[in-house]
């Protein structure tokens, strides 16, 4: 039988409830539980694990595995306990993965890759859909290129499991905060009410009785109920980190759908948008096209959930539409006429949609299979890295274990390509500090030829051009400054 390491003391732990409160479990047993999750690896618990899900409170549970889990951090995460570690997964809980998920964020930096997988898989076991919210995150904007790779496999094994593809995955994650209606959350504190509403990037905005904008969430005073306001205002703490957390990703996923020309079901668009009290928000804030066919319609979602088009009349969404979050390719003419409503309705934007800047080929550009214009600059190294947040990847280490390689997966099996000197050392991504455009090319083929020839700009759609061109000269800016 293991032995329970000094450093974790049955006294010094949280207690563990029965499940219906009525007591707690002594010392001895707790030191049992701590022999269960020891003698419990990753995917075969002890058979007394179930007991004791059946007995004891889920919440006095979750955090007592906390605690277990700190205990280890503090004491060095040493490898032969590190079932105090892999236990999160066990009886782990939400707070349990928003505490886990910076600690993968920074592990591979300090030499924990190893360590940072099974994190994952810590997190895929809580399996909660705030674990794979934070699992999709790191899967999506993580900086380290292998952690990035291992989170994205296990997202997609787990959007398979459930016949869906990693992105609609994404979309069903979103949680709700147990927002209204009308995607406002009012907060009691017995004698006084604060409202919660969200801004266009969903920052949460707080709003007392009389409608007035507070710059923060006042703490509880001795007027108000001494159980209802500190849990109001416990509960808006974690609301802030949440939905800050769930922002930043979302917003992110919105601007690369436009790019991606990603298309949802009206029946998804209605559900994961129009009535989700959260992302509604965001969904207010853009332009929307439908397509029936040959046919093409924008629209918005306006305050009282209702669609509108750039007229301001009302729209109906044909039921076999295909909607996607419109590219100002896709307004034409009607950009004008939409960045007025906009206008008229004091409606900011969370990413550039209506003023964003549109690029085109030129006519020789369009006949090649490379960006003459962007050979040869030298761009610091962060610069291209930001390539990374845009849809770009980096490529495989070749001799010595550099990445020359740049990729941009486009639609229909091609791929853009940069070529750089020196390249990224794939130990260390700031090994050198700018890098030179050798070539900027176009393939079928992930892997090159450099020298093209299947494949020319010109057999890009505009909207994927564009948003190529957008990329590069945001490079050139970055080499001219």
């Amino acid at each position: 039988m293991p032995a329970t390491p000094g450093w974790l003391e049955a006294a010094a732990l949280p207690p563990v409830e029965l499940r219906d409160r009525s007591a707690r479990l002594p010392d001895g047993s707790v030191a049992h539980v701590l022999t269960i999750l020891a003698l419990s690896p990753p995917g075969t618990p002890h058979a007394g694990l179930r007991v004791v899900r059946e007995t004891c409170d889920p919440a006095s549970l979750a955090a007592f595995s906390r605690a277990v889990f700190r205990a280890w951090l503090a004491n060095g995460m040493p490898a032969p306990a590190n079932w105090a570690f892999t236990q999160l997964g066990l009886l782990g809980d939400d707070e349990a993965a928003r505490e886990l998920t910076p600690l993968l964020r920074k592990w591979p930096g300090e030499g924990g890759h190893a360590r940072a997988v099974i994190g994952l898989d810590v997190l895929t076991a809580i399996g909660t859909d705030t674990a794979l919210t934070c699992l999709n995150q790191i899967a999506q904007r993580v900086r380290y290129k292998g952690l990035k790779a291992q989170a994205r496999e296990r997202i997609d094994r787990i959007a398979e499991r459930r016949d869906l593809t990693a992105d609609q995955l994404a979309d069903r994650l979103v949680p709700t905060f147990d927002l209204d209606g009308d995607g406002a959350l009012t907060l009691d504190y017995g004698p006084r009410a604060f409202a919660v509403v969200f801004d266009e990037t969903l920052r949460p905005q707080v709003t007392d009785q009389a409608g007035k904008l507070r710059k923060a969430l006042p703490k509880p005073g001795a007027k108000d109920d001494p159980e209802l306001a500190p849990a109001a205002y416990q509960r808006f703490s974690r609301l802030k980190k949440d939905v800050r957390t769930v922002a930043s990703d979302l917003v992110h996923r919105l601007e690369r759908a436009m790019v991606d020309r990603r298309r949802w079901s009206a029946e998804e668009f209605a559900d994961q948008f129009a009535g989700h009290p959260l992302t509604r928000h965001l969904a207010r804030r853009l332009v929307w096209l439908a397509g029936t066919g040959g046919d093409a319609r924008t629209f918005r979602l306006a305050e009282d959930g209702t669609l509108a088009d750039a007229a301001d009349d009302a729209f109906v969404l044909p039921g076999d539409a295909r909607i996607g979050v419109a590219h100002p390719i896709d307004l034409g003419d009607e950009t004008a006429a939409w960045g007025q409503v906009f206008a008229d309705y004091e409606i900011l934007q969370p990413f550039p949609q209506l003023g964003r800047e549109v690029h085109r080929l030129t006519d020789a550009q369009a006949k090649g299979f490379r960006l003459e214009r962007f050979e040869g600059l030298t761009v610091p190294t962060g610069a291209i890295l930001g390539l990374t947040n845009r849809g770009w990847e980096r490529g495989e280490p070749q001799e010595a274990g550099i990445e020359h390689a740049f990729v941009r997966p486009l639609p229909g099996d091609r791929y853009v390509l940069l070529n750089l000197d020196p390249g990224f050392v794939a130990a260390d991504s700031h090994a050198f500090d700018e890098h030179t455009i050798v070539y900027a090319s176009v393939s079928g083929d992930r892997y090159g030829p450099w020298s093209g020839g299947e494949v020319r700009f010109g057999d890009l759609d505009e909207v994927t051009a564009s948003e190529l061109l957008r990329d590069l000269t945001v490079l050139e800016d970055a080499a001219k400054s």
